[in-house]
């Protein structure tokens, strides 16, 4: 699978890691990435793409709000 806008993964280095974040943008070797709590979607971090690993999972990004967006993620963060 590849990396895409809308794409759920898991942070693997840093202050956030482990933490469930969905792919808002990419940009060359760089994401941006949200989780709707610490990083809203108004102001998504900046994270490099060898930092993170994929999940199964794909969120739809169309009409969505920080609150859904967390609820989405705490969903699939139970899944897993």
């Amino acid at each position: 699978m590849k990396l895409s806008k809308g794409s759920v993964v898991i942070a693997d280095a840093g202050r956030d890691c482990g933490g469930f974040f969905a792919v808002i943008g990419i940009s060359g070797k760089y994401c941006m990435i949200a989780d709707g709590k610490s990083r809203r979607l108004s102001s998504p971090k900046r994270k490099s793409i060898k930092h993170i690993h994929m999940t199964n999972s794909m969120i739809d990004l169309n009409d969505i709000t920080d609150k859904k967006l967390r609820k989405l993620l705490s969903e699939i963060k139970a899944a897993e």
